[in-house]
């Protein structure tokens, strides 16, 4: 008898170990991964949405760096689960391969329309009174405009031609922009320069405003910088997909700006998933948020939580009220 009760004893504590274990697995597994394609603003998203996860759903947050095509590809393998900012029409033909094969998702849309382009401080074209700065290039309107304006945006490692900042390399849209450059024949008169990443782009920006100097660069919005600067979108021809297939002959498709996700991520996390397709924002409200990080001198997750602290009328309508509750007490 007692020998049974003894083997009795054994196979309880045997089950509370394989319980405990799967447990302790279970919990493991909880982890949400995110996408960092290496911006702010996708980062300050990821944050935003990995706090509400954190504190109102009970899973925890996770992030993952590279570039677009190496996060969409993390994306379809569900090493990563979800990317805050799809930026569509850049990567149109592997994202739509990804969302036929059934391996990602279309989750929600972030925001709606984007910009991106070509840059100028504005007082390149304008002036600035207040800083006694005079128009440099006052009939600078287009990106075509730029051939006869080179000398303005003089390269000081090779005054026989202006400098074109480019994206970062390794981002989608730095092929898009050395072939724009090329149809468009600047390349006759310009150099195109990669910066090494985004805030160097950005240093780069702020370093030649800050002096009242000429600068033409790619950006985008929402940023701090936009929020912060005041620059000018150089035109471009309008969008034509027959212009966009020959050369990048035109402006930037306007596109809603897409949360994806991982399938088999929506498949074991509906509620994650639908709280995703609630999540909206918008490019001003993005820029804010970015302008406040650079003013106060910290980071996304910093910026994240003043976002949640400060625009509760527009994160609590994503959310139960339960999980809004949740969210406010941590903060």
């Amino acid at each position: 008898m007692k020998k049974n009760n003894l083997n009795f004893l054994v196979t309880i504590l045997v089950v509370i170990v394989v319980v405990l274990s799967l447990s302790v697995n279970a919990v493991a597994q909880e982890t949400v991964v995110f996408a960092d394609a290496g911006w702010e603003s996708i980062r300050f998203h990821s944050y935003v949405a990995g706090i509400i996860m954190e504190e109102g759903y009970g899973y925890e947050m996770d992030m993952v760096s590279g570039s677009t095509p190496v996060t969409l590809m993390g994306l379809r393998q569900g090493d990563i689960d979800v990317e805050m900012e799809m930026w569509t029409s850049n990567i149109a033909k592997i994202y739509n391969e990804a969302l036929e094969s059934g391996d990602i998702v279309e989750v929600g849309i972030n925001f709606d329309g984007n910009t991106q382009g070509f840059y100028v401080p504005t007082y390149v074209i304008e002036g600035d009174a207040k800083r006694n700065i005079e128009p440099i290039a006052p009939e600078l309107q287009t990106v075509k405009d730029l051939k006869n304006y080179w000398q303005v945006f003089e390269d000081e490692e090779d005054p026989t031609k202006g400098r074109i900042y480019g994206s970062p390399p390794g981002w989608a849209v730095d092929e898009i922009l050395r072939t724009k450059v090329e149809t468009y024949g600047l390349d006759e008169y310009y150099n195109y320069f990669s910066p090494g990443s985004d805030t160097a782009l950005a240093a780069a920006i702020v370093s030649a405003y800050d002096r009242g100097e000429s600068i033409v660069a790619y950006y985008w919005e929402p940023t701090w910088i936009m929020g912060m600067l005041d620059m000018t979108l150089l035109e471009d021809e309008p969008y034509s997909e027959e212009l966009w297939n020959n050369g990048y002959a035109c402006e930037f498709e306007a596109m809603e700006i897409a949360i994806a996700a991982n399938a088999d991520f929506v498949e074991g996390a509906p509620e994650l998933a639908e709280f995703l397709s609630r999540y909206h924002t918008t490019e001003q409200l993005t820029n804010e948020a970015l302008a406040y990080m650079m003013e106060n001198e910290t980071d996304e997750k910093d910026a994240a939580i003043w976002f949640l602290k400060n625009r509760e009328d527009v994160w609590t309508q994503w959310v139960s009220e339960d999980v809004a509750q949740k969210v406010k007490n941590s903060l």
